[in-house]
Order: C-alpha cells, then structure tokens, then sequence
C-alpha cells in the first residue's frame, strides 16, 4: 500500500448479534469489508444472553484481519454501532462482569413495572425489554457493580479504554431525556449505579488504545468517535435524507426508521424517536426477523426452498413469527404468544413466515402514519434480509411506497457518514 492512496482512511465497526463487521472507508467510497461471525445467543424461556469473551475474540479476529489487509497504519478515525438495548455490567476497570442481556431478553417484568410506575407514559424506557429495566435487574444481581455498559460502550472501551462515556441514541431506552438533552430525575433516583455522560452520535470521545498500537499497528493520534445504534446505522447507510424516507433493516430482527422533522413517542406501541443531526428518526423494533425463519431452516434449506415459493398465492395462515413471547413493536406486549401455523409442507410453512414478516412491517408503517409521522416517502430495505428474494418480492407486491436501492447495505459503512458526511451525496439531516 502506498500512503499517497490509502492514507485518511476511516474505520466503521458493526457489532450486531450474529457478528462484527467492518468498513474501510474514504472519501465517499467503501474500499474493504470484513467479517466474523458470532454464535447465536442462548435463548430460553424470556431469557437471551451473549458471552462477551464471544464479542473480544471476534474483535480481536476483525482487527488481526485490518492489520494482516495493511489497512491500520492509515486509519485516521474509528467510529462503531452495536445492538440497541443489549446491556451488560463492569466494574471501574471495564472488566466485564456478567454476559450480556440481549435486546429480546425480557426477564426484568418486575423491574418493568417499577419504571412503569416512574417513568412517563413515552418513555422509550419502557418496558422489559429496555435498557433501563434490564439493568437494574442486573444491579439486583451484581450489587457492587459501579458500570453499566450498553454494547456500544463495550466497543468504545475496547477501541479508547473510556468508561462512562455514551452516545444520546443509546441511551434512550435507558431514560435519558432526548427532548431536554439529560438525564430525568426519576432516572436517577432508581438508578443505583452511576448515570454515563451522554454525548451526540458523531462526537471525538478519545483516541486509541496503546494495545491498537503496538498489537494492531494503529496510529497513536487515530480518533474514535462517539457512534450510534444499529439501525441507525443501517439508516445512514442506505442513502435515506429526505423526510418520509424510511429504512427496514432486516437482520436476527426487524427494525423500522422513518425521517421525520418532529420526534414522536407513543410507548403503548413501542414508538420512538432518536435525535440525529437536525432531524429526528421515529420507529420501532420487533422482535420478529431472520432469526425466526433460521429457527426453523437452515440456510441452505432455505436457498432450495426460496425459489419454489408461489407469492402470488397467499398462503391465507395466520401468523406472527417471532421465537419468543414477547414484542415490542408494532405491538408492546411482553407476554404476545408467538403465531406461528402448522403446515404439512416446508414451503408452506416458510411462505407463511415470510408473509407474517411483510404483515408485521406493513403493520408498523401504518402505526406510525396514524400517530403522525410523515407520508411513506422512499423505502429502503438493508440487513441480511434482502438476500432473501422472496421477502424482496412480497414487500413490493404489499407495501404502499417507491422502493428505492440503498447506497448500501453495510451497517459499518453507514455509521462512518456521522463524521464522512460527504458519503451520502444531498443529505439534508
């Protein structure tokens, strides 16, 4: 590699629930990607955790994989996205305490109904599934802990070594007040651990470690940013700037971002608004996804079976996939029983399940539309989901909107255009 070309460079990192991921990057071109894939969460009952010794070891792959491409001597910036509402606990030295609490884990009901009685009714705090919930249900655990981590944190104390540090996106769902720009006193008076500083996506919060240095051949000077959630990240990616617009990233679930000039918040269906730039992103997350139809077919079963399914003829069975009880978006129920049909076919069954996931976004689309949100301008679709040509098809045949190519589908390129904002040409956040 010659310095002249591949100097100024800018890394992206995506950490999600089925691997990391990462984006060399510079000017308005992605020029690498690599890859490490993750072992699923082990699920059971209202239960789902990740071992974060699985997200070191792949971090550490992804890096040897930077350094071993030549691409570390020339990376000026460093900025990465992780799982909304995946939480974890360390002590004051970052080390790591517990596995972490993934998105879907809804064991915190009690402590559900504790914020419940706090919180305001919009809160995106609510609810068992949120941060906020699931960490003190970690602090009942672990009553010594000084740390919450959401997985972001995590990252960023791998990349800088900052603790206490977290971006406004990220903390949402642990009640931080993206309106008021702080943290509520109702926040802090549950709280028995120490509230993060809260910064906005996209600001410098440090500069590497010495490890990236002498392990990874990083610059000393290299910065790392301050990123953002994954879907958010997949929102920038895409190309998405005008109001209306609006992002489904399909990956292990099913996560809804529309461009909006007003935030909007309306806990009783799961909706609410991140802050991003001058704009405001309104939507949701369910709980259904890609790791439904993986719970029933391997991939390979699904390539053979994709191609056989007839879209023009519904099925006509009733279905809502998730894998667990619980949703939190289009429909806030921790207790929503799972639909999923019994069939005597495999590709009925995996037609039905790609209906219901159609179902569940048109569902949230409409939801939000009712409450205010924008007209439904261009949809984009980004995550491992579009592989999948027969969920492609049936969103075009259902969904009321101009489907529109993303830029890409690349998380960890997306979440660089909150410090590269020339990388999407006209964005007008």
């Amino acid at each position: 590699m010659k310095n002249a070309i591949y100097d100024n460079l800018i890394l992206g990192i995506d950490l999600g629930t089925s691997g990391i991921r990462a984006a060399i990057v510079r000017d308005q071109t992605q020029i690498h990607q690599f890859n490490v894939t993750l072992p699923f969460p082990e699920r059971k009952d209202r239960q789902s955790e990740q071992n974060p010794s699985a997200w070191l070891n792949a971090f550490n792959d992804l890096l040897d994989q930077i350094n071993q491409a030549g691409y570390t001597p020339y990376i000026n910036q460093v900025i990465a996205d992780a799982t909304s509402s995946t939480v974890l606990l360390s002590n004051t030295q970052g080390r790591t305490l517990c596995n972490a609490l993934m998105y879907d884990d809804s064991r915190a009901q009690i402590k559900a109904e504790i914020v419940q009685k706090h919180a305001p009714k919009n809160s995106a705090a609510q609810g068992a599934n949120s941060s906020l919930s699931k960490a003190l249900w970690l602090a009942d655990h672990h009553p010594h802990t000084a740390q919450i981590q959401h997985q972001i944190d995590w990252v960023n104390f791998q990349l800088c070594g900052l603790l206490g540090v977290t971006d406004e996106n990220n903390a949402l769902k642990l009640g931080y007040d993206s309106i008021q720009q702080a943290w509520p006193d109702w926040v802090k008076d549950l709280c028995p651990f120490e509230l993060p500083n809260v910064v906005p996506a996209g600001t410098l919060i440090g500069q590497v470690t010495e490890q990236l240095v002498k392990r990874w051949n990083f610059k000393q000077n290299c910065q790392v940013f301050a990123g953002t959630t994954d879907s958010i990240a997949a929102f920038l990616a895409s190309g998405a700037n005008q109001l209306g617009d609006a992002v489904t990233a399909l990956g292990s679930t099913l996560a809804i971002k529309q461009l909006s000039d007003t935030p909007l918040f309306t806990a009783e269906y799961g909706i609410y608004s991140h802050k991003l730039k001058n704009k405001w992103l309104v939507g949701g997350a369910s709980n259904a996804g890609g790791a439904v139809l993986l719970a029933h077919f391997s991939l390979d079963q699904l390539e053979q079976l994709i191609p056989q399914l007839n879209l023009q003829k519904p099925t006509g069975l009733a279905c809502y996939p998730l894998n667990q009880p619980g949703e939190r978006f289009p429909i806030a129920d921790p207790n929503l029983q799972p639909i999923i049909p019994k069939t005597h076919t495999d590709i009925q069954l995996l037609q039905a399940l790609i209906e219901g996931l159609v179902s569940v976004e048109s569902l949230a689309y409409r939801k939000l539309k009712s409450l205010g949100a924008p007209k439904l301008n261009r949809l984009y679709a980004v995550g491992g989901g579009t592989h999948n040509q027969a969920w492609c098809q049936l969103r075009a045949l259902r969904l009321p909107a101009t489907i529109a190519k993303p830029i890409s589908q690349s998380a960890a390129f997306g979440v660089t255009c909150l410090i590269n904002p020339t990388t999407i040409q006209g964005n007008t956040l």
